[in-house]
């Protein structure tokens, strides 16, 4: 349910804003506006406002909106009406006006941003357990418990890391860039800061992708290697085990954190069969020893092993926040580096250097919304800005339909001194619609075979 209020609130928000900038340059360069629908199809409540008698409707399929203004192109106006008809004005005015919705989300997601800054979220520490074994992380000499505090990229200017958040936006943008990078780290206490360079050159830009930190080998976030609940009967229950008991080694060799050590309880099987390991825990602050076998599950068709409680610690947690003026900066400078991310990645799709498979439709979108909203206000802000600089920079892209068609006719208007012919518009405006379709088929494809395990 969560899901589905969620997808309704952020497309009812963005839809209305994004109108709205249409609606309010309109009514500011004299044109008179008709409709302003947020949805299509059916009418679901309608009311009328303002001396010009314009109708605001909600419509039954809320996955969009317009605002229907006066056109000769559309339909027969009076003359005393004529001024105030959208194709009589100026080709600044009517360009001003179709700029103004794409502007006024990416106007929203600066002051969403912002907001989530000025309230204050809750996110992971930038500290990460072991790095896979053979990976760029590892190469690059990162070690479990490893504090990434600062990062630099190949202009060589050192950026404070706020949070693992903030970290992954940064690797992102350089991965996409094949950046070689070098981060700032210490142990999880703060000391021993040093240098390690993250070599992102080589990397391949079609893998950046939500699972782009196992890529390049970071480890799970850092957690103590800590037994938590352990379920009567099984496994852990029978060796022995307790709630609090800190693993220090298994058959010898140290446990280093949580990831360390689920790794090793899921590899405690062999040929089906499960394996006696050697355990020494601390408890107590004592070294107590036990033998642990786990017990073999064979879900997903590869047996593995388990011991019926849970492990590790929460991950640590930081509070991102800022001031006034410093959050309506970072409000600035993020909506600005998402949109040219965007953009890139939209480009590096285009030419085959990204994965189609970056493309999220309405199922993941409302995924995305019902887990912000369970992750608190300002969680949920921040997503509602990041919906809102795609939909503004979507909407800005030269394709017909889109407000950036119509920017990109008035392009050529201006150039040469004559409209784009009925013919051509009509031409465009079916090759637009093809081509919206087989995205939206894509994004809608992404998003079944992300719920069906198959991407």
């Amino acid at each position: 349910m969560n899901y589905v209020v969620g997808l309704l609130f952020t497309l009812g928000v963005l839809i209305v804003v994004h109108e709205y900038g249409h609606y309010r340059v309109a009514r500011a360069c004299g044109v008179k506006v008709l409709r302003f629908s947020v949805g299509f199809g059916r009418v679901l409540w309608r009311r009328r406002r303002g001396a010009d008698g314009t109708e605001f409707v909600v419509c039954a399929l809320p996955l969009g909106g317009y605002v229907r203004m006066l056109d000769e192109r559309e339909g027969p106006v009076e003359a005393h009406e004529l001024a105030r008809a959208f194709n009589r004005q100026s080709l600044a005015r009517r360009a001003a006006i179709v700029a103004a919705g794409p502007l006024a989300n990416l106007a929203l997601a600066v002051v969403l941003f912002a907001g989530a800054y000025w309230a204050g979220m809750q996110e992971p520490k930038a500290l990460f357990g072991t790095p896979l074994a053979g990976s760029i992380a590892e190469r690059a000499g990162m070690r479990s418990g490893d504090w990434v505090q600062a990062i630099a990229e190949d202009d060589g200017e050192w950026r404070d890391v706020n949070s693992m958040t903030d970290l992954m936006w940064q690797l992102t943008q350089a991965a996409v860039q094949q950046q070689t990078v070098a981060l700032r780290v210490a142990d999880r206490d703060g000391r021993g800061a040093h240098t390690v360079t993250l070599d992102l050159a080589g990397f391949d830009p079609r893998e950046v992708d939500s699972g782009l930190a196992r890529r390049i080998g970071l480890g799970a976030l850092f957690a103590e290697p800590l037994v938590g609940d352990v379920q009567a009967g099984g496994p852990a229950d029978k060796a022995g085990l307790k709630q609090g008991d800190r693993v220090l080694t298994i058959d010898g060799t140290a446990v280093a954190d949580s990831g360390v050590l689920r790794e090793r309880i899921r590899s405690g099987v062999r040929d089906g069969r499960p394996l006696v390991q050697h355990w020494v825990v601390e408890r107590s602050g004592r070294s107590v020893e036990l033998d642990v076998s786990p017990r073999v599950d064979a879900g997903g068709g590869t047996p593995y092993g388990r011991v019926d409680a849970m492990i590790g610690a929460p991950a640590a947690q930081v509070t991102v926040r800022y001031g006034a003026t410093d959050g309506l900066v970072r409000g600035a400078e993020r909506t600005w580096n998402t949109s040219v991310f965007t953009l890139r990645m939209l480009g590096r799709m285009v030419i085959g250097e990204a994965s189609l498979k970056n493309l999220s439709g309405p199922i993941s979108i409302a995924e995305y919304a019902g887990q912000s909203v369970k992750q608190g206000t300002a969680r949920f802000i921040e997503f509602l800005a990041i919906v809102s600089v795609s939909l503004g920079v979507l909407n800005l892209l030269p394709l017909p339909m889109l407000d950036g068609g119509h920017l990109m006719y008035y392009i050529f208007e201006g150039a040469t001194g004559r409209p784009v012919s009925e013919v051509w518009l009509e031409r465009l405006q079916r090759g637009g619609i093809a081509l919206l379709l087989l995205l939206m088929s894509v994004a809608l494809y992404n998003d079944v075979a992300r719920l069906l395990g198959l991407n």
